[in-house]
């Protein structure tokens, strides 16, 4: 009897151990999650994540304004009476041959505002320019309308870039004109180009052959327009120059009559 009585309460005890084991932990009040199995480990608490800072964002400096008119010292007339053809944004493999032959038939010079990535690509054609007996003329690195609002450094940069890549095609040649794209020019680019030996090559008459409008509009523009001493802004780059190229017999013999047609001096 003693050892049943000893039996049944050690049983007894063990059934009560294993109960207060059951019991919630105070961690664990009101049924929360059971604890992680052996060998993982529990997920940090997101009170205990420590955010990172914010990756700071490099800032350009902003833009400085265009001015609200045209600046000083801009090259503006052929300087005689006859007019002085222009032709930007090449040299282009498939337009600028075609341009050269056309003038070279007509025995006129013009001045080629090339584009140093594009000078870069194609140097024989910047070669074939000067030999024909044409002059040229920087207008920036990757046509950039907005150079003349950067920081002077980066003006300066790009013209420099840009005649290097001239001299590079042709040592010897001669730059003196700058032309800033879309004629958004700036006191600070034309004191850059000075300082670099370039006038600032402007423009008064502009057919807006851009546009690609038909070749008897833009012949019947520049007949418009053009005055004693005009310089013409025309393309051989750039696009599409068939309409260009197919108003340049008429209307090179239309100035050739009515004023002559010469090189930049």
């Amino acid at each position: 009897m003693r050892l049943r009585a000893r039996l049944a309460y050690g049983l007894l005890l063990v059934l009560l151990v294993a109960a207060c084991g059951d019991e919630p932990s105070p961690g664990r009040a009101g049924g929360g999650p059971a604890p992680a199995a052996s060998g993982t480990l529990p997920a940090e608490s997101p009170t205990a994540v420590t955010p990172r800072p914010p990756r700071a964002v490099p800032t350009r400096r902003p833009l400085r304004p265009l001015p609200a008119a045209l600046p000083a010292g801009l090259h503006r007339t052929s300087g005689v009476r006859a007019v002085a053809l222009t032709f930007d944004d090449g040299p282009d493999p498939v337009w600028t041959p075609k341009i050269l032959d056309r003038l070279r038939a007509e025995r006129v010079t013009a001045t080629f505002c090339v584009v140093g990535v594009q000078v870069r690509r194609h140097p024989e054609l910047v070669r074939r320019i000067v030999r024909e007996g044409h002059q040229l003329c920087n207008h920036s690195w990757h046509h950039d309308t907005d150079l003349g609002r950067r920081p002077v450094a980066e003006i300066r940069a790009d013209l420099v870039r840009t005649d290097r890549a001239i001299r590079a095609a042709v040592p010897r040649a001669k730059v003196p004109f700058y032309r800033q794209p879309g004629g958004r020019w700036t006191p600070e680019l034309v004191a850059v180009a000075k300082q670099l030996g370039m006038r600032s090559l402007h423009w008064n008459v502009d057919p807006r052959d851009w546009g690609k409008p038909p070749a008897a509009t833009i012949a019947a523009r520049v007949r418009g327009a053009v005055r004693p001493g005009s310089v013409v802004l025309l393309h051989d780059g750039g696009g599409d120059r068939a309409a260009t190229l197919a108003a340049c017999p008429a209307l090179i013999t239309d100035l050739k009559r009515r004023y002559g047609v010469t090189r930049l001096r």
